[in-house]
């Protein structure tokens, strides 16, 4: 044998030979280590695929036969959903508002007659058919007419103290036809 061909007792026998390093001239083409991928199982192609003749599934049962079992079924046994306790309670009444603070009007200098409809444009609040309230957080230094549904007491002296006025918005019932 010559130098450039160096055989292994193992290439002999078809053993295992080292592998060639993955290495290449371009740097912007990075290979996947060894191991970080992996080929799907794929089930079903009888028993020389490795998994078996029954496909991963075992003889006989409901789990082995093509049932459709809804999520959560422990074989009759009560759900683990059902099993815990029930807590709390959510009133369907809640009345869910958009918390805006004074401060926030005061730093958008905001003056004249504040609507939601121009909160919305603004940005500071996200619909202006929703419900506003506004809170007393900051200082208003000019007098403004805010128009909301609802307002905290110390907004409220806040506003009036600047000489300024405040609206409660008028709930529109739509009709339906």
């Amino acid at each position: 044998m010559s130098e450039k061909q160096k055989y292994t007792r193992a290439d002999a026998v078809g053993g295992k030979r080292k592998k060639k390093s993955k290495t290449s001239n371009t740097s912007n083409l990075i290979t996947a280590p060894d191991g970080s991928s992996k080929k799907r199982k794929r089930i079903g192609r009888g028993p020389g695929s490795g998994m078996g003749k029954t496909s991963t599934r075992g003889q006989k049962g409901q789990r082995a036969r093509a049932a459709n079992m809804k999520p959560g079924f422990e074989g009759g046994q009560m759900k683990l959903l059902l099993r815990l306790p029930k807590r709390g309670f959510t009133s369907k009444f809640k009345e869910v508002y958009q918390p805006v603070n004074l401060l926030v009007l005061a730093k958008n200098g905001m003056g004249g007659e504040i609507t939601p409809e121009l909160l919305e444009q603004k940005g500071i609040i996200k619909d202006a058919t929703k419900k506003v309230k506004i809170l007393g957080l900051g200082e208003i230094s000019s007098p403004v007419n805010i128009i909301a549904d609802a307002f905290s007491k110390s907004a409220e002296e806040k506003i009036t103290k600047a000489g300024g006025s405040i609206q409660i918005r008028k709930k529109q019932i739509i009709a339906h036809s």
